[in-house]
Parts: structure tokens; C-alpha cells; sequence
């Protein structure tokens, strides 16, 4: 039932419709917007039942809205339901990987704020299975996953592009095991950790980066494998990525200027994930490069990714991608 309660003096956040799971009970109000006016419609702690969902459908209403002090508690009600929500025959694909990835990005934004904060990794551990699952279903989800991509550079979003780049660069490569999957998607998605010990000024810089100012930016990788060693939460394997994916076979990479042969598998995974998104997503002073232009400058740096990766990452991009390196 729809309350005369309206809201027009703080902010809202739209939700998709197809995120409320049939039976669940909500810990926080949904609102509609009725002549633009958000109008509480269901207060928490009430069942949310497929009358509910049909009465809104036949309204023509695809998504409602909750108050931005719910966020955290609607993005850990997400959280819990994201394995329905991804398996659910009733939900468009692309819907689904809107929500996956929405809720990727707001995680690695409370990573980030919180590192070594025990419950924020084992969220993050919970959510890799989830997009392991998730683009293990074939081509189309990894795909849907592309269409809401960012293509504007921030660290949680690349984060989460690098972990889905990552995971299916694997797949294509024939590593089909989830253990493996697994313990390259947590690393992936934590890959830039250590940024959290960056200052604001550097990170959000709208300039390239002063000398001295990338000799701390170069620190990221060191400070990221510290901070995940307190947490005793993260895989040993998953801890490679993060602190080598800066580091190139033609050893002029970072921190200890490693080649190839001394690269965990997962850290020329991510080595490639990381530099074609850095490479294809825009910076107020670096525009976006289109996807093959940036292949071919990256297999013009010989030497610096592992080849195989690297053709099997072209394969991933498009079929037809081989014949334009």
C-alpha cells in the first residue's frame, strides 16, 4: 500500500525492480516516484511478495527507489541474493550484469576505505564466486558485462573491470577450474589495494602524474601485498596479482623489475586485464583508446605480456581480432 508520506528534502537512489527477491524480507523502505514526488510504498521489515512484484508490473514500474542511508544495508541485502539474482531464468542477462556489476563497484569502493577490515574481504571473496559463476555461463554474460562496463577511469571500477577481464581471459585460455578461477578473481579485484595508502590529490590528480608523484604511485603494488598479509584472508596464490601485475617480461616493470619466467600465471593474467583497461577507459588527461588500437600498441611492446595471453586475450575481444595486430 502506498502511503501519503512523501519525500522531497534528501537524496534517493533508483534500484532495479528485478533486484527484490519474491519473499524476502526488506531491512529498508521502498519509494516510488508518483509525479515526481517519492512516495513511501513499502516500509521495511515487510515481506516482499510476487503480488507486490506483479502489482508493479502491470503499473509499467521496472525500478524503485530507497534512501541513500540505506544503501549500505540494500547493497548487503544484494550481496546475500546476488547467486539467486544471477541464476534467476525470469531476469534479462543484461539486467543481471548491471546488478553484478553495480554491486562490484560499491564493495571495492568499502574496500577500499576499510583494507585489512576482515568482513569487507570476506565479502569480496563471496562476490568473486559470484562472477566466477556468473561468466563461466558463457559468452553472452561476459559480454552483457562489457555493454555496462565504465568507460571512465576510477579505481573501484577498474578494479572490477580488471576481475572480470581477468576471469574470462582465463576461461579463454582453458582454465575452467573454479578453485583457480577463484583464487585470480580475488586477486584481481583487489590488484590496486594498496592505492587505498595513496592520497586523494595523486589519485584524482586531473594532470599525468609529476615524477615524484609516480615514485609513490609506483609503491601501490608493495603496500597492497602488506595490507592483504595482515588480513590472513586472502589465498596465498590470490596475493601474486597484487603485488606483480605492474611487473613486465622485458623486466622494466615494478617493484622489482621481474621477468616472465619469475611471473605467477595469475599475475600475467592480470598484467594484461590491467593495462587494457588503464588503456581503453577515459582520464581527464588521457582519452580512451578503442579496443584494437590498444592491443596492437600492447603486442607492439615485445617482450612485456606473455604471448599466449595475450592471443587469447585478442581471441576473447573478437573473433576476428588476430587479423588486425
Amino acid at each position: 500500500m502506498i502511503s501519503t508520506e512523501t519525500k522531497t528534502d534528501q537524496a534517493f537512489i533508483p534500484i532495479q525492480l528485478d533486484s527484490i527477491r519474491i519473499d524476502s524480507v526488506l531491512n529498508f523502505d521502498l519509494y516510488l516516484n508518483i509525479n515526481r514526488n517519492l512516495v513511501l510504498y513499502r516500509s521495511a521489515d515487510l515481506p516482499f511478495t510476487d503480488r507486490t512484484r506483479q502489482k508493479l508490473m502491470e503499473n509499467s514500474v521496472e525500478k524503485v527507489y530507497i534512501t541513500s542511508e540505506s544503501k549500505h544495508k540494500y547493497q548487503l541485502y544484494i550481496e546475500k541474493n546476488l547467486n539467486k539474482i544471477i541464476h534467476d531464468p525470469h531476469i534479462p542477462e543484461i539486467k543481471k550484469a548491471g546488478i553484478l556489476y553495480e554491486t562490484s563497484t560499491n564493495l571495492v569502493q568499502d574496500i577500499l576505505s576499510r583494507p585489512t577490515y576482515g568482513e569487507n574481504i570476506k565479502r569480496s571473496k563471496e562476490l568473486v564466486g559470484n562472477t566466477v559463476n556468473y561468466i563461466l555461463k558463457g559468452q553472452e554474460a561476459f559480454h552483457s558485462l562489457m555493454k555496462i562496463s565504465s568507460f571512465d577511469y576510477y579505481t573501484y571500477t577498474h578494479s572490477v573491470n580488471v576481475c572480470t577481464f581477468s576471469i574470462a581471459l582465463a576461461q579463454q585460455m582453458g582454465f575452467h577450474d573454479q578453485d583457480f578461477l577463484f583464487e585470480l578473481g580475488v586477486g584481481a579485484l583487489l590488484h590496486d589495494v594498496g592505492k587505498s595508502k595513496i592520497s586523494e590529490r595523486i589519485l584524482h590528480k586531473r594532470s599525468a602524474l609529476n615524477s615524484i608523484e609516480f615514485e609513490i604511485m609506483k609503491k601501490h603494488p608493495k603496500w597492497g601485498d602488506d595490507l592483504m598479509r595482515e588480513t590472513s584472508e586472502i589465498p596465498e596464490a590470490s596475493m601474486f596479482p597484487i603485488l606483480q601485475h605492474h611487473e613486465r617480461g622485458d623486466h622494466s616493470g615494478y617493484p622489482n623489475g621481474i621477468g616472465l619466467n619469475e611471473m605467477h600465471i595469475f599475475s600475467k593474467i592480470v598484467a594484461i586485464a590491467d593495462s587494457f583497461d588503464a588503456m581503453t577507459t577515459e582520464r581527464v588527461y588521457q582519452k580512451a583508446m578503442d579496443t584494437f588500437p590498444a592491443l596492437k600498441v600492447m603486442f607492439a611492446i615485445k617482450g612485456a605480456y606473455d604471448d599466449e595471453a595475450m592471443k587469447a586475450f585478442v581471441s576473447l575481444m573478437g573473433p576476428s581480432g588476430l587479423d588486425t595486430i
